[in-house]
């Protein structure tokens, strides 16, 4: 009979996810205090997250005006015609290494379910290459587009599960 149940070591598995994902950065010391565990059944459960892919990576979250960059949100409507290679396209990240030619970095990319089917979260140093970045999609994937919205996010008061440090600038913008 095992030691441990697969109920606790899931259990404990979200203690340390929801410790990582506070703070990536904190050490194993701490985040073995604050879940009331040993450094090494810390250590052994980040490394079976990463091992089996719960944790993909480990990023920052910037202040993009800091570094003169405007965020933006992308809501795409999939037309009912035939994909054909565009899923090929996706998977191969070809719309991120054109968007980077254009100055757009393409932080998240996700499929939905729901009015709009696909969604990109991208930065870019203003609006005009926003607008070139929605350009090339429409004309890439005018088979597949029915529809794209383009928003700019004005103020992120909570960035990966990280709360904005000057969330009471959102105050002026009202």
């Amino acid at each position: 009979m095992s030691k441990v149940s697969r109920e606790q070591i899931d259990a404990d598995e979200k203690k340390v996810l929801q410790e990582l994902q506070k703070n990536s950065k904190e050490s194993i010391d701490t985040i073995a205090k604050k879940c009331g565990f040993s450094r090494q059944k810390v250590w052994r459960i980040i490394k079976r997250l990463e091992k089996n892919k719960t944790i993909w990576g480990y990023c920052a979250v910037v202040d993009n005006e800091q570094l003169d960059r405007k965020r933006y949100i992308m809501l795409i409507k999939r037309s009912s015609k035939p994909l054909g290679d565009t899923v090929n396209k996706i998977i191969d990240l070809t719309m991120h290494v054109k968007g980077k030619d254009i100055g757009v970095d393409v932080i998240d990319s996700s499929y939905l379910h729901g009015h709009y089917d696909w969604m990109l979260i991208f930065t870019a140093t203003d609006i005009k290459n926003a607008k070139r970045f929605r350009e090339f999609l429409s004309m890439e994937y005018h088979h597949a587009i029915s529809d794209i919205h383009l928003l700019e996010d004005i103020f992120s008061v909570k960035k990966s599960n990280v709360v904005n440090p000057n969330v009471e600038k959102l105050r002026d913008l009202f």
